[in-house]
């Protein structure tokens, strides 16, 4: 469902979270300023029927955007330094999304490498939500962009490769709650994942 530019439309992301989860992965995230990143792994959260998710209890200041249209995207701080991004997903007023957890970087290396200037190896730049969001440039700023239409800077790409045939499933990983839940997603293989 990508548009000419190859920009997910709004019906790709109009779906239940965990099946937008798998169909993330390799699209690619891309910054405006020309960072890209292949998508190689996601978590789908489910709203009212998820503890786990930020929306399990209904809209707050924080959580706004989580409960807008499908294809925006939701950033939040978490443990008091770091910010991580999650397309929306559903239908608006649903809050639900999927949590971007690792990618596999294409293009705008320099800029992630000043982003992270503390990262030894090209292969950690994205590995892991906090990680993703630094090196390419998401924070505060972002919540709420459009991924459709890219006002923001910011769009997930289909260029053409497709999901996994078999993607890696597992639980969620970094959370205390719905941790049995079966909702995290990866490309088997790739050195980028956050975790195995």
């Amino acid at each position: 469902m990508p548009d000419r530019r190859g920009r997910l439309d709004r019906a790709f992301y109009r779906r239940d979270p965990c099946v937008v989860a798998v169909a993330l992965l390799n699209k690619v995230l891309v910054n405006a300023d020309g960072r890209r990143g292949r998508i190689v792994e996601t978590e789908a959260y489910n709203g009212a029927h998820d503890p786990a998710a930020h929306s399990w209890h209904g809209r707050t200041a924080r959580n706004t955007t989580m409960f807008g249209a499908p294809g925006l995207l939701y950033v939040y701080f978490t443990y008091g330094m770091h910010w991580c991004c999650n397309p929306v997903c559903g239908e608006a007023g649903e809050g639900v999304a999927v949590l971007l957890r690792a990618l596999a970087p294409l293009n705008g290396l320099d800029a992630m490498r000043t982003a992270r200037p503390a990262c030894r190896r090209d292969r950690d730049l994205c590995r892991g939500p906090a990680r993703l969001c630094q090196a390419m440039g998401i924070d505060a700023a972002q919540d709420g962009v459009d991924l459709v239409s890219g006002r923001g800077g910011f769009s997930i790409v289909d260029d053409g490769m497709p999901p996994p045939d078999v993607p890696t499933v597992t639980e969620r990983i970094g959370i205390t709650r719905a941790m049995d839940k079966p909702w995290r997603w990866y490309v088997p293989g790739d050195p980028h994942v956050s975790c195995r």
